[in-house]
């Protein structure tokens, strides 16, 4: 019997979290956010080679590079400040069919902020 429980322990261990980034290279996605206490809603629209950040009243483009299936870096286009002039690497960390989580940091940089994004669906008038 304890042979057993080592074995499904041992299963269940080396399991690995879903991961169908491909999914996420493309489309239109929402994040939350919190701003000085309040919890807030960013929306995203991701292209092959663009994507767009719309949140605080505020629109980010930035130019986006795969590395591969799961980990981009962000380039900001016309940054306004010295903190936008960092690029962004971002890495997929698990996926079901609704969103994906993920960590980022600047390149370059060890400190590492996790967050989830969410799929939406793109409205048009």
């Amino acid at each position: 019997m304890k042979h057993l429980l080592f074995l499904f322990i041992l299963i269940v261990s080396c399991q690995q979290p879903e991961r169908n980034c491909t999914d996420y290279k493309t489309g239109s996605f929402e994040f939350n956010y919190n701003d000085n206490g309040v919890e807030k809603t960013g929306h995203i629209l991701r292209t092959e080679k663009l994507q767009i950040e719309t949140y605080d009243n505020k629109i980010d483009s930035s130019e986006v590079r795969w590395i591969n299936d799961c980990e981009v870096v962000f380039k900001t286009i016309n940054p306004k400040r010295m903190a936008d002039k960092n690029d962004i690497h971002l890495k997929i960390l698990s996926t079901t069919d609704s969103g994906y989580t993920f960590e980022y940091s600047y390149v370059g940089k060890s400190e590492k902020q996790k967050g989830t994004v969410t799929k939406t669906k793109l409205i048009k008038d």
